[in-house]
């Protein structure tokens, strides 16, 4: 939903006429104010399984602008993702320690430190952050037994800049205590 989201924001609220410009409305203030943002538009996927959610926007005050919403918007994608990570940890007992990421919403740097502070792990964004041919080829390497080993189709991958978790342990489990309590209030069941 992370792409919906920031579409929502352009398309029917009017935030900003691009959504690359989303970066610097949230920038525009230094933390959400307090607003929760959680884009349960077709309901909520892993972890919660929920269809019937719904989205809401909460915690808002006479203070809260569209730059405090955009804010929170942007964290409520990274706290998916960190949520898939926990799980992906949970399930398989790999140690995960770092994402690589590409697509469009990894030009914007507010939320892939965001990703990193919240998930507790480096984001490695690639040279290319359209990365998915560059994926497929890799892959189609692998079965063409051009690679040997994933180890070389993984190695196509080039970092051109690391995000680092900026936040300690303790802060990080506040906020995603809050973005669960803000989960909890639109959960249907």
């Amino acid at each position: 939903m992370g792409g919906a989201l920031i579409q929502w924001l352009r398309d029917q609220m009017g935030f900003f006429p691009d959504a690359a410009d989303s970066e610097a409305l949230a920038r525009e203030v230094e933390d959400t104010g307090g607003v929760s943002v959680v884009p349960a538009f077709t309901g909520l996927g892993a972890p919660y399984w929920d269809p019937d959610a719904r989205g809401a926007i909460l915690g808002l005050s006479r203070g809260t602008t569209r730059a405090h919403i955009a804010r929170a918007s942007l964290e409520a994608i990274a706290f998916q993702n960190s949520e898939l990570v926990e799980c992906l940890r949970e399930e398989t007992g790999l140690a995960v320690d770092r994402l690589l990421a590409d697509g469009g919403a990894t030009a914007n740097d507010l939320l892939m430190q965001l990703q990193s502070d919240l998930a507790g792990l480096e984001v490695h964004r690639g040279a290319n952050v359209e990365a998915t041919a560059r994926g497929a080829a890799g892959l189609a390497g692998l079965g063409a037994e051009i690679f040997p080993d994933i180890g070389i189709a993984a190695g196509l991958h080039e970092d051109a800049i690391v995000f680092r978790p900026a936040i300690d342990e303790r802060e990080r489990a506040s906020r995603l205590e809050g973005w669960r309590s803000a989960v909890d209030r639109v959960r249907s069941t």
